[in-house]
């Protein structure tokens, strides 16, 4: 009776961590789904972090999407949040800062966030200052 009434228990528990008992609920992989997890978990397996990590940050994301909690800012919005970095910068670096953001003709970007950054350089080219005339 006991060993029935805890298999009965644990099978509920699974079904409900996995969202089946939730009326009305579609098998989409919509945040929060098992589908969706699996899939999460999944990509965990695939990339250079640590996969106890992964799956955490994938855990809190789900919990956060469950109370419509994950937003993306409009791209107008980065460039502003990246401008404003640039103006904590001292005057002398701010220019050639924003000139990275701007991207240009002498600007190159690499890497990946995964990676562990995006970095983007501008070289400027700057005239040959005349020699001292030795004595």
């Amino acid at each position: 009776m006991t060993t029935t009434v805890r298999s009965t228990l644990c099978a509920a528990a699974l079904l409900a961590a996995s969202g089946l008992l939730v009326p009305g609920a579609s098998f989409a992989q919509a945040p929060g789904t098992a589908a969706r997890a699996q899939q999460e978990r999944a990509t965990c397996d695939g990339v250079q972090q640590d996969r106890a990590a992964c799956l955490r940050e994938a855990a809190a994301a789900r919990q956060e999407a469950g109370r419509n909690g994950l937003t993306s800012a409009s791209p107008g919005r980065y460039d502003a949040n990246a401008m404003a970095r640039c103006r904590e910068q001292p005057a002398a670096d701010r220019a050639d800062c924003e000139a990275r953001l701007q991207g240009g003709a002498r600007t190159s970007t690499e890497g990946s966030v995964m990676g562990g950054g995006v970095i983007r350089e501008t070289v400027t080219p700057l005239p040959a200052q005349p020699a001292a005339p030795t004595r």
